[in-house]
């Protein structure tokens, strides 16, 4: 009798302990389930004041270099017709197409410049200058947010470029084919216009919108 009563004090225990180790090992098992998810969806999803953040520490200000889309305000004063008013001087280096120390000769020609049409057929006396473009691609390539940072990148001393001006360099391509031209254009704080040929810069001056 007593060993039949020992018996069942052990079972008893023995039933107690693995119960006990069942509900802990739920008990871990969910409790390590959720804490790895946790992580993984506060690792993986930011919230807003992370977004804020990094935005914080973008720098409106700096060097762009890379093709952007014009922006509204830079398609507002860049599009029109343009007569070319008068020469603003070199890049350090320039070859014999820059036609240095008088520039090309371009005075009162004419460009137009629109959404849908590009001619630079009005540079009469350069055929290679020439393009008459349908839907023509217009695109950022570079924003210089200061004097020195245009310096640095073009190698040129314009006047009329100060030291907080904005200055977009706007290429100008064949959407057929995806081939630039050589003509460019810099805006400076979309305010004036600057022609580029070769390494030779020519004043614009608006005649229509």
């Amino acid at each position: 009798m007593r060993g039949k009563v020992l018996i069942l004090l052990i079972v008893s225990i023995l039933s107690d302990c693995l119960i006990g180790c069942s509900n802990v090992s739920v008990l871990k098992n969910q409790d390590n389930g959720t804490t790895i998810n946790n992580v993984e969806e506060q690792d993986s999803t930011p919230t807003a004041d992370d977004e804020v953040k990094e935005d914080d520490n973008i720098n409106p200000t700096e060097l762009f270099v890379g093709r952007m889309a014009l922006d509204s305000e830079t398609e507002k004063f860049f599009y029109g017709t343009w007569k070319v008013e008068k020469l603003l001087g070199f890049a350090n280096s320039y070859n014999d197409a820059s036609e240095y120390p008088t520039g090309q000769k371009i005075i009162d020609d004419e460009i137009v410049i629109n959404k849908d049409w590009f001619s630079s057929d009005g540079l009469k006396n350069y055929s290679d200058y020439q393009y008459k473009l349908k839907n023509p691609l217009y695109e950022i390539t570079m924003i210089c947010y200061n004097e020195d940072d245009f310096y640095r990148n073009f190698k040129m001393d314009l006047p009329g470029i100060n030291m907080n001006d904005e200055i977009k360099e706007i290429q100008v391509s064949d959407s057929s084919t995806g081939f630039g031209i050589p003509v460019g254009f810099l805006v400076v704080n979309n305010d004036s216009l600057i022609l580029v040929l070769e390494a030779s810069c020519f004043e614009l001056k608006r005649v229509t919108d």
